[in-house]
């Protein structure tokens, strides 16, 4: 398993895996799935610290990861948001934990000191993964989505990866 940067031929399989969780599950908040435009955006930012990876093994995508942006301030700099889709088909192979901990390291070098991850409370598969890992429940929020007739909670994990402050 490996992690590349995200390049325009990775789209369509890339919005292919996220529209089943839009349709289909309760992890993503969007209720419409995304054409290819707005997963274009989501993913291709152009900003050098916050970034997509494809999550590949040999030659197959199975995934996808995010570095984003934390708070449009500042002082946030040195905090990033982590995201991670893996493939339906591959759900439950470990490929979750392996791609979380090569983003760790990736992140590491980009010198980001605190990974925040916010995740539907539905999301137990997810909890596990970052708990498992040593991210801490910081935040969690009741009802502040709504999707398939039903109020949602979200909680935020937060793990600190960094010894230095950003600069």
């Amino acid at each position: 398993m490996q992690l590349i940067e995200v390049s325009e031929q990775h789209l369509a399989q890339l919005q292919a895996i996220y529209n089943y969780y839009v349709s289909h599950t309760t992890v993503s908040f969007h209720t419409e799935e995304l054409t290819l435009d707005e997963m274009r955006s989501n993913v291709m930012n152009g900003h050098p610290r916050y970034q997509t990876y494809v999550i590949e093994d040999r030659d197959v995508i199975i995934g996808y990861a995010l570095l984003t942006q934390h708070k449009n301030k500042q002082a946030y700099d040195g905090t990033a948001e982590v995201t991670i889709y893996i493939d339906p088909d591959y759900v439950g192979s470990g490929i979750g934990t392996k791609a979380l901990s090569a983003l760790e390291l990736q992140a590491k070098a980009l010198d980001f000191h605190v990974l925040v991850a916010t995740i539907c409370t539905e999301n137990e598969r997810s909890i596990r993964l970052f708990e498992r890992l040593g991210y801490e429940k910081c935040a969690h929020f009741k009802e502040v989505g709504y999707k398939f007739g039903r109020r949602l909670d979200i909680a935020s994990y937060q793990k600190i990866i960094g010894q230095e402050p950003y600069h």
